[in-house]
């Protein structure tokens, strides 16, 4: 299973081991989920500040926020899908906040790793379609992020 990463760490704080465990996890939901070879995504890493506006501007909620997700392959109501023939399946972005993981991995007795792991399979199980509205939709999307994560060992 391939899928291509755009990493973008605006924070200047990930290491190279937490980007490839990063890029290794989204390669185990991509064929968990089996999604098309070559599927494009992108990961960006912000602060609190950079997500509290994303979160107010495209959510109307003006708070930071753990991980924001931006599906490329949604329609919503009234807007036209994109087609190409020979064009790679973008999934959209995923946007997580570096403090705010810190700050969880603390509040939840984990390691950073564990947390940002979490937030990046969250995010892109988003991006396929995966919701937690209702009790049975998040019993289904967290064992799948569980099983994903200890798959790779990142168990809390």
């Amino acid at each position: 299973m391939t899928i291509h990463i755009d990493f973008i760490d605006e924070t200047n704080e990930m290491t190279r081991e937490q980007l490839e465990t990063i890029e290794r996890l989204l390669a185990e939901a991509a064929a968990v989920e089996n999604v098309p070879d070559g599927a494009e995504v992108c990961v960006s890493f912000v602060d609190n500040e950079r997500i509290r506006v994303m979160n107010r501007d495209y959510r109307g909620k003006d708070a930071p926020t753990d991980v924001l997700s931006f599906a490329l392959e949604e329609e919503g109501e009234g807007e036209i899908g994109i087609t190409g023939a020979d064009l790679p399946l973008a999934l959209g972005d995923i946007v997580i906040s570096v403090p705010r993981a810190k700050e969880q991995a603390a509040e939840y007795g984990h390691s950073l790793m564990r947390e940002l792991g979490f937030l990046a399979v969250h995010g892109f199980l988003h991006l396929l379609g995966y919701d937690h509205e209702t009790e049975e939709e998040e019993r289904v999307m967290f064992a799948k992020q569980e099983e994903i994560l200890t798959r790779l060992g990142l168990t809390r």
